[in-house]
């Protein structure tokens, strides 16, 4: 299949984000080096959620003709869903567990399957190939933030 690279380096993202936040107190999970940034905490949260909405959308454009994709507002996320309470370990579980779900589904695909599309709210038609690249990429996206409010705080 065309598309095992893509596949491992989806996969292979949930341990990178662990190896990035492994090692900080909650302190440091909580602080906000970044005047007008999220702390590391708020980071990890929204990259658990979102992990679960772009499974829900690539299962949807798996199973269903054209699905409609729902889109969602990342500050509104964060606002709402308690992140400043959540544990950033059950949050890093959340995110491996989903992507090896996905990654079960994915590698039993065929080819022409990569090519099926939803329509999202926003950003109309979208292929799962599209999705799976947006979700592999969401996440060292965000360990490079992440990475910069390390550095901010001296780590």
């Amino acid at each position: 299949m065309m598309y095992e690279q893509m596949i491992d380096d989806y996969l292979a993202g949930s341990a990178q984000l662990r190896l990035t936040v492994g090692d900080l107190t909650d302190k440091q999970l909580d602080a906000i080096p970044i005047v007008g940034k999220w702390s590391i905490r708020q980071v990890i949260c929204h990259l658990a959620d979102f992990e679960t909405i772009y499974a829900d959308r690539m299962k949807r454009v798996i199973v269903e003709s054209e699905p409609n994709l729902p889109g969602g507002d990342p500050g509104k996320f964060a606002a709402s869903l308690s992140y400043e309470k959540r544990s950033v370990r059950h949050e890093l579980e959340v995110v491996s567990a989903v992507r090896r779900q996905m990654v079960t589904i994915l590698q039993s695909l065929r080819s022409a399957d990569f090519q099926r599309t939803g329509i999202h709210s926003r950003d109309g038609a979208l292929t799962l190939e599209a999705l799976l690249r947006r979700i592999t990429e969401h996440l060292p996206h965000h360990v490079r933030f992440i990475d910069e409010k390390r550095r901010a705080l001296g780590l």
